[in-house]
């Protein structure tokens, strides 16, 4: 349960995958259909880092002979990038560190164990995938959601495990956005009343 103020929210966010062109769900109802939690159990295998994004950018300044101050300003460059690390070592997890892998189920046999299996080579095709990231608190009020609705990102993050004793193994992801010709990054959405 949030308390007021609303606008300050300290709560873990959740992090869903999709193929690219998969709607988005209602910031009031439950990703389903094609939607994949990143990390099995959500926010339950991310990182007290928890998940960050970051709007990043160039600006060039024009000053004139005439002037020491700026006198207009240009944006040249700008990223979106979301990033988190899971403790999650699952197969199907692994799969959308190296680029959205097959994961190959391999049925036991006589004598022979059944596995799942996912290539360490990446290739030369990038995957992409859309992604929703949501979190159960919004600056609208007590019970309400909010949602980042990114239509196109790709894995671009180098996942390095480490497999000691005493600590979880890791893979740290880092999601770039592209630019969607209708939706540009997309969209952050707060919730601020409940569905009629």
């Amino acid at each position: 349960m949030a308390t007021a103020p609303f606008e300050i929210i300290a709560a873990p966010f959740q992090v869903y995958a999709a193929p690219v062109a998969t709607a988005f769900p209602d910031v009031s109802a439950a990703p389903s259909g094609s939607w994949i939690l990143l990390g099995t159990s959500g926010d339950k295998n991310i990182t007290e880092d928890g998940v960050t994004v970051a709007h990043d950018q160039t600006l060039e300044v024009f000053r004139p002979v005439g002037l020491t101050a700026a006198r207009k300003v240009f944006r040249t460059e700008e990223e979106l990038t979301i990033s988190f690390a899971i403790a999650d070592i699952s197969a199907a997890q692994y799969s959308y560190a190296l680029n959205k892998a097959t994961v190959t189920d391999t049925a036991p046999g006589s004598g022979v164990a059944g596995t799942l299996d996912v290539d360490l080579l990446q290739g030369l095709s990038v995957s992409l995938v859309a992604l929703l990231i949501r979190g159960n608190e919004s600056a609208g009020g007590d019970g309400f959601k909010t949602q980042y609705e990114i239509p196109i990102a790709y894995q671009s993050g180098n996942p390095a495990p480490v497999f000691k004793k005493g600590e979880p193994a890791m893979l740290e992801l880092e999601f770039k956005a592209l630019w969607d010709s209708t939706n540009g990054f997309g969209r952050y959405v707060s919730q601020d009343t409940a569905p009629s």
